[in-house]
This record gives C-alpha cells, sequence and structure tokens, in this order.
C-alpha cells in the first residue's frame, strides 16, 4: 500500500476497522462506491477475515453474498474459517460454511484447528 496517497491509505484503515467492528451499513457504502470487496490489509487478511475473526456473522453473510472469497488466505496461510474455529466463533464458522468455505484450507485447515481445540463439532465430517 505504500504507493497510495496518503487518504488513500487511511480509507483502507478505516474500512478495515469497520470489518473489525462489523459496521456492515457503512461499509457497504464504501463497497457500492467501488471498494475492492477482496480488500486486504498488509498482513493478507480481507475484510472477510477480519470481520470473521472478530465475530461478525451478519457481515461474513454480507461480504461473502457480495462475492468477497470465503477462503482467502492471509499471507500466513490461515483461511477466515479456521480463524473462526480458532476463535470459538460458532456462528461465524456455521456462516462460512453456508457460504461454502472448505474445511481443509489453509494451514493449519479449519479441520485440524477443531481438533486441536477439541471442537470437532464445528464443522461437517470428512
Amino acid at each position: 500500500m505504500s504507493d497510495l496517497p496518503d487518504d488513500a491509505i487511511e480509507l483502507a484503515h478505516q474500512l478495515f476497522d469497520m470489518a473489525r467492528a462489523g459496521r456492515a451499513d457503512e461499509l457497504g457504502v464504501y463497497l457500492d462506491a467501488g471498494a475492492p470487496v477482496d480488500l486486504t490489509d498488509p498482513s493478507g487478511n480481507t475484510l472477510l477475515m477480519l470481520a470473521a475473526y472478530h465475530g461478525h456473522a451478519d457481515l461474513v453473510r454480507t461480504l461473502a453474498r457480495r462475492g468477497a472469497d470465503v477462503d482467502a488466505l492471509n499471507d500466513r496461510g490461515q483461511a477466515p474459517l479456521a480463524g473462526a474455529v480458532f476463535k470459538g466463533e460458532d456462528e461465524v464458522v456455521a456462516s462460512l460454511l453456508e457460504q461454502g468455505a472448505d474445511p481443509d484450507a489453509g494451514q493449519p485447515t479449519a479441520r485440524e484447528t477443531a481438533e486441536m481445540f477439541g471442537r470437532p463439532d464445528l464443522l461437517p465430517p470428512a
């Protein structure tokens, strides 16, 4: 992002903050105006990943319906579903699965994460 003007970088930070806070209506205005639904932060986390990690199931659904990649991996190879399992966000896990998230994407996978934390009940059988 360093090649962007300062105001564009500031806007991107605001969009990431909106995703973290679950401010769907406000974020939707920017997406409607052309902000990329799969915008990534410097660590490769998408808006959907940030929403998932912070427990915002409704925003996860909204972003997925707008075309966000539910399996986009961040720079550490982590998928949103694995992050939601790690955080114990049952409703987010369910919404990601409804939107077609792959339990075997990323490293560790959501399935491996569920096993590590004794929560295999969160995912469908392999």
